[in-house]
């Protein structure tokens, strides 16, 4: 599913791509443009409690992730430098929307229930990530789980911009309760897989 939904974006998003690339723009600047306008938008507009047009603001930058990629292609310059580029800058990206929201609820929002569950799916975000790259550095791999990276990313800006949209705030209450959960267990399954991997 994931596979077929980069291919359409790739695909509609190719002639964007084609046309930084005529104008010398590099993957490298698109992946910077993308995380800081992803941090501007989450860290000004969700503590303010603008979460429809925050989601709106975040997400338009949130596809310069695959304008990158597919200029890099085109230009034959993937490289590990763009690889590991593109992944450090995603968790600042990913750290800025829940920090965002958690920003919201230390302010305006008033409930430490709901920050404490922002900065958890923070943090846990975090971690599933750090699992992966520790396993790979050690030769293994913790890849999968119930709620990976991409699954974590829609389910919170759709949420959060339908919360807005509707005015319905259990709509982004519900989903720091589910990811929350979701990522918790995606840090023991990625622990586990590494576990069987290393006495294996």
């Amino acid at each position: 599913m994931l596979e077929r939904f980069r291919a359409f974006w790739n695909k509609l998003l190719s002639p964007i791509a084609d046309g930084l690339i005529k104008i010398g723009v590099t993957p490298d600047m698109v992946t910077w443009v993308g995380t800081i306008g992803v941090c501007v938008g989450a860290l000004w507009l969700f503590p303010q409690g603008e979460f429809f047009w925050g989601t709106m603001f975040v997400t338009a930058f949130v596809f310069s992730d695959i304008v990158d990629g597919s200029m890099a292609r085109k230009l034959g310059r993937s490289s590990k430098w763009g690889a590991f580029l593109d992944s450090s800058l995603d968790r600042v990206g990913d750290a800025a929307i829940f920090g965002g929201i958690a920003l919201w609820y230390a302010w305006e929002g008033d409930s430490p229930l709901y920050l404490c569950l922002s900065l958890a799916c923070l943090v846990l975000g975090m971690m599933t990530s750090y699992l992966r790259a520790r396993a790979e550095g050690l030769g293994l791999e913790a890849k999968g789980g119930i709620a990976e990276r991409s699954d974590r990313l829609v389910a919170i800006l759709v949420m959060t911009g339908f919360a807005g949209l509707l005015d319905l705030p259990i709509l982004q209450h519900v989903t720091l309760w589910a990811l929350a959960v979701a990522s918790l267990v995606t840090c023991g399954q990625r622990m586990l897989m590494v576990r069987r991997q290393s006495l294996g």
